[in-house]
């Protein structure tokens, strides 16, 4: 396994802090003797419903749910779930237990296991990175992810399938944006990309204001 496992304590924070720290790690699957890896490049936070206002496009802003109690429980965990009856999304829980913040994965960089991401999407092996792992949805078919068999796994223990991990790379800023796919609070900034990168959702025509993370 590449780098080092993130400890709880890194996610136990508000998610739009946790959020832009997130980018360039590895979001690490053990599938049916496959690895596969991807580069975060893409973020966005949700706000726990403690915050002033609360955040209206959040899965916990009515309070705790049998949908969504795995937010409400420590942080590292997965929360995963479905959309459109058939594609799936994933967050990893944040703050301490009880806030209920998270971070949706938007995009990957494929890093390892691009043939399987492939297959996994239906599309050919010479496909293009940002068509296997560009979007929350693609990510998750990529990487073999789904409600039944990954929400609420806990992505610190050593033991997990599926990891967060660090290999020291160094990113010095983020461009932070409106979120999107969303229709409430569709002005607030909370998400966060590499400039420039190809596999971020709609980087062509990306803008945004450049944060110093270092």
């Amino acid at each position: 396994m590449p780098g080092k496992l993130l400890p709880r304590s890194f996610f136990e924070h508000a998610p739009q802090l946790v959020a832009p720290r997130l980018l360039g790690k590895l979001l690490v699957h053990r599938l049916a003797g496959h690895v596969l890896t991807g580069r975060i490049v893409e973020a966005e936070a949700y706000l726990g419903p403690h915050n002033n206002p609360p955040d209206p496009a959040a899965h916990t802003h009515r309070g705790p749910t049998p949908r969504n109690e795995v937010l409400f429980g420590p942080a590292g965990h997965a929360y995963v779930y479905s959309i459109y009856g058939r594609y799936f999304c994933m967050n990893i829980s944040c703050e301490i237990e009880g806030l209920a913040g998270c971070v949706l994965l938007r995009a990957l960089e494929p890093v390892v296991g691009l043939d399987r991401m492939a297959a996994n999407r239906g599309l050919p092996s010479d496909s293009a990175p940002r068509l296997l792992t560009s979007g929350p949805s693609r990510l998750c078919q990529a990487m073999g992810l789904a409600r039944t068999t990954h929400n609420g796994l806990d992505m610190t223990n050593r033991s997990s399938s599926l990891q967060v991990r660090d290999e020291g790379r160094s990113i010095s800023h983020a461009l932070v944006t409106a979120r999107i796919g969303i229709s409430h609070a569709v002005d607030w900034p909370l998400r966060f990309a590499l400039p420039g990168h190809a596999c971020v959702s709609g980087a062509r025509n990306l803008t945004g204001d450049r944060v110093n993370l270092m």
